[in-house]
């Protein structure tokens, strides 16, 4: 079968261990079963793969990729949940690992997974939507509506506009009645990020207006003291994410001073997967894709992540 695969890791020159081409049929494990892939969507973990992040040169090649909606053994529309783990909450389970950590993951024709793994699909959701929500927005819809204990009303403050999670913060926080704000570098990105449903964009770092209830941080190291300075006495910081660096100044004497909170918040549990799968059905909101490419061309929405000329999700299509 044709698959995206990690087959070097290279942590300057990722896109280098990056090989298309046909690889053996996925095993199938014990209570596992089969998917056949119609779309599968790109996240930074693929990119932070190919680096050597959570994936060693022994364990090459790996067929990459952790979203994909499909079509199960039985013909049933699914989503597959890539959090191969156990427990009320697999994101809490130790052993727990993603799909293309220690077993192939979803840019192939077909994947296996758990059978528990899969998630019935909404039939008003195209495949190619439906692939968006395994990773980017179900822990864009978990940041919002669980660590966050935010009502309805409440401002919240994206860092860094553009991303597949800054994008689903910005639709899930508008479909569930909150105050969005949102930064960003690019005065393009922050006019997108208003077209999208934001209610007010800045420039990273600038002073705003008022204090918000939570900032949603995927950025990390680069925006971690304006998001302490943003919050209001009391309010929290959910993270789920440090794409330009995890250690900066922890600025301790405004945490307890003012009493803020921060959370740390990883993917989400199948049912919350479930749940997110409902809520775009009954609200109408959609993932909003960049560019949907044949997987035959997974290298192109690479190097666009790469470089970092995104808007949103890049989905890879198979022929049904």
């Amino acid at each position: 079968m044709f698959a995206v695969t990690a087959t070097r890791i290279d942590p300057d020159s990722p896109l280098d261990g990056l090989t298309l081409g046909e690889r053996p049929e996925p095993e199938v494990l014990d209570g596992w079963t089969t998917v056949t892939v119609r779309a599968a969507s790109l996240n930074h973990h693929d990119l932070f793969s190919l680096r050597g992040a959570g994936l060693r040169q022994e364990q090459l090649p790996m067929v990459l990729g952790t979203d994909a909606a499909g079509l199960d053994e039985d013909g049933n529309e699914v989503i597959v949940y890539s959090v191969i783990g156990g427990g009320a909450d697999e994101t809490l389970d130790p052993k727990r690992s993603l799909l293309s950590e220690r077993y192939d993951g979803t840019f192939a024709e077909r994947v296996t997974v758990p059978r528990r793994n899969l998630v019935p699909k909404p039939a008003a959701l195209s495949f190619e939507e439906a692939a968006c929500l395994p990773t980017a927005w179900l822990t864009a819809y978990r940041m919002l509506f669980d660590k966050a204990g935010l009502e309805p009303g409440s401002t919240v403050l994206v860092q860094g506009a553009g991303g597949g999670v800054a994008t689903a913060l910005i639709l899930l926080g508008r479909a569930g009645g909150y105050r969005v704000w949102v930064t960003s570098r690019s005065e393009e990105k922050r006019a997108r990020a208003l077209e999208l449903g934001a209610d007010r964009a800045f420039e990273s770092g600038a002073r705003l207006p008022e204090r918000v209830d939570a900032v949603m941080e995927t950025v990390g190291q680069a925006t971690w003291g304006h998001s302490l300075k943003a919050l209001r006495p009391g309010g929290r910081i959910v993270i789920s994410g440090a794409t330009s660096g995890a250690v900066p100044p922890a600025d301790l004497n405004r945490v307890f001073f003012l009493q803020l909170s921060v959370i740390g918040s990883t993917m989400g549990t199948r049912d919350q997967l479930g749940r997110l799968a409902r809520f775009l059905e009954q609200t109408g909101t959609r993932p909003l894709i960049d560019r949907a490419l044949p997987l035959t061309e997974a290298r192109e929405g690479f190097a666009a992540m790469h470089e970092g000329e995104l808007f949103g999700k890049v989905v890879f299509t198979l022929p049904g």
